[in-house]
């Protein structure tokens, strides 16, 4: 640290200044140069909001009178004010009272003291004011002395721009929809019955199909045929059982699709049949949905056995339970099931965002929310999310992005309210973060870091304003810990404060070159601190090109004070 030896008595701790013996006050005050001073940080430093200040004070030997009694203030000058810090008063070691001693052999004492960081104290200087009295007499009031220069206010850049969590929409835009219906035969049949055709199922099957071709936002994708028979007879019987099935429901399907004027149904790929010769997986489900006598003894058989032959053959033993099998399973079994596929083409990105901002109640709740992530106005956005939360007041979705957006146009009171609904209808991590969030741009760093903690489930929006908490209450490693590695203002600020000038460069490097002015002005100091002369000046000049505030504030800035002089510093600063 830098040392420094006065021109005039000041005692920051508190200096005394009376020789011993016969020499009084006004000599001891003409001898104040041999007291030595070191100030640490010099130039001071601003962390927590606050200022602490050490200095290291060394009497020469027989300086102290052995009568005298001195109070040192330190104060901490600015334009249109100054700051005191706590007086200290010293004594000589033949004065009857409870003060720090200073023998007249000479001695040091260091003195520690904090005030509150207000701007204007960035351009200031550390003085000392003091007094010296022997006994009752009328104090002696000497010069005050400057023992150190500025107040490094870097910890004070930190940008309090609490992130948000908003929740996403679920839209999509096309929807799969399925129509099916199935065909029943006879046993050992395959002829489609003319009475199968009049049932309920294939008649709302044919009504579907027509409806949907006749709706302009629904597209035919294609279809299938699963064609089955029972698993009782011979296997060559029953492959050319599901075969010929297939064949009988292919021919029926084609005529309905034909007869709904399904256009894409001509095409070679739009339908495949697929055959089962025995199907046990049928067999098997409806056994487990039967209320059969002996249904678990017969299940035990196709876990047992996965020969079919066998498998029949154990069942048909169960004779009793093979009638009853005969009559309410097997039929349903010799069957085919049709299906064809349709999407389901939601509204454009046009329609849903015109919809959104002049008649929202056409639309639902994910095409409402997304049609908001259409535009980039944020007021737009706004208006769309709030009338989400008039229409669907009950989707925690809806106020939560109000209150998103309110944040980020810096209305902080709206945007709590909207949150503290957000939070009537889920209580969990994202209501924690925001109104963590909240807390934190009203400056209640208590709350606000109770709320982040309890979210951190929420996403990085809960560890950035942790981070942000973390450097105003001046602990640089928690909060490089919590930015992580995404490259941001604060990020980079954090490891600058903590030490770490290199990282911090990175980082700010990362962010490229499309960047606000702040970030060549830090920049600019992290050069500083690794004494980098030439990024000092390229990125002071940049940051002064983007934005002419940072002019005033560099003059000020005691991070520069070693390049203040400089002609380079100078023509910038015009």
């Amino acid at each position: 640290m830098k040392k420094i030896r006065l021109n005039y008595l000041p005692s920051i701790v508190a200096a005394a200044l009376i020789l011993s013996g016969c020499a009084g006050l006004t000599k001891m005050r003409d001898n104040a140069p041999t007291v030595s001073y070191e100030v640490k940080p010099n130039p001071l430093e601003t962390h927590k909001g606050e200022v602490t200040v050490t200095v290291d004070t060394k009497f020469p030997e027989k300086y102290f009178n052995k009568k005298a009694v001195v109070v040192a203030t330190p104060v901490l000058k600015y334009e249109g004010g100054e700051k005191e810090f706590e007086s200290t008063t010293l004594q000589g070691e033949s004065v009857k009272a409870n003060n720090k001693v200073i023998p007249y052999a000479g001695g040091s004492y260091s003195y520690t003291g904090t005030i509150p960081y207000s701007p204007e104290m960035m351009k200031s200087e550390l003085m000392v004011r003091m007094s010296a009295s022997i006994k009752e007499k009328t104090p002696v009031e000497f010069s005050s002395a400057k023992i150190a220069d500025g107040v490094i206010a870097t910890s004070q850049l930190v940008q309090v721009s609490p992130k948000t969590v908003m929740i996403g929409d679920k839209f999509v835009r096309i929807t799969p929809e399925s129509y099916k219906a199935d065909i029943h035969y006879v046993i050992n049949k395959s002829d489609v019955r003319k009475s199968e055709l009049k049932s309920d199922d294939v008649s709302t099957f044919e009504a579907a199909l027509k409806e949907a071709q006749a709706d302009s936002s629904k597209q035919f994708k294609g279809a299938k045929i699963s064609a089955y028979a029972s698993p009782d007879g011979p296997l060559d019987l029953n492959e050319k059982l599901s075969g010929n099935r297939g064949g009988s429901a292919e021919q029926y399907l084609k005529k309905a699709l034909k007869n709904s004027e399904v256009a894409e149904a001509d095409a070679a790929e739009f339908l495949t049949i697929a055959s089962t010769a025995e199907d046990w997986e049928g067999f098997k489900e409806l056994m487990e949905q039967s209320s059969i006598q002996d249904k678990d003894l017969i299940l035990r058989v196709l876990s047992m056995y996965s020969d079919p032959v066998v498998r029949e053959k154990e069942i048909k033993n169960i004779s009793k339970a093979y009638e009853d099998i005969a009559v309410d399973v097997l039929p349903k079994l010799r069957r085919s099931v049709m299906t064809v596929n349709v999407d389901v083409i939601g509204l454009s990105d046009d329609e849903i965002l015109n919809l959104a901002k002049t008649d929202p109640s056409k639309l639902d709740v994910e095409e409402i929310l997304y049609g908001a992530t259409l535009t980039d106005d944020n007021a737009v956005k706004l208006a769309i999310y709030e009338a989400a939360a008039l229409a669907f007041p009950d989707d925690v979705r809806t106020h939560t992005n109000v209150g998103h957006m309110l944040m980020k146009m810096g209305k902080t009171a709206e945007a709590k309210a909207a949150f503290e609904k957000a939070k009537a209808i889920a209580d969990d991590e994202v209501a924690k973060c925001n109104l963590g969030a909240v807390a934190l741009a009203e400056g209640d760093l208590e709350t606000a870091e109770s709320l982040l903690s309890a979210g951190m489930g929420a996403g990085d929006a809960a560890s950035y304003n942790l981070g942000i908490i973390k450097i105003k209450q001046g602990d640089y490693a928690a909060a490089a810990s919590y930015f992580g590695s995404k490259p941001s203002f604060n990020a980079a600020l954090a490891q600058l404060l903590n030490g770490n000038n290199d990282k911090a460069l990175a980082t700010l490097n990362e962010m490229g070159d499309d960047v606000g002015a702040c970030v060549y002005y830090l920049k600019a100091i992290a050069s500083a601190r690794a004494g980098k002369e030439d990024g000092v000046f390229v990125n002071l000049r940049n940051a002064v090109g983007k934005d002419a505030k940072w002019k005033e504030y560099a003059l000020k800035d005691a991070e520069l004070l070693k390049y203040a002089s400089t002609e380079s510093f100078r023509a910038i600063m015009q």
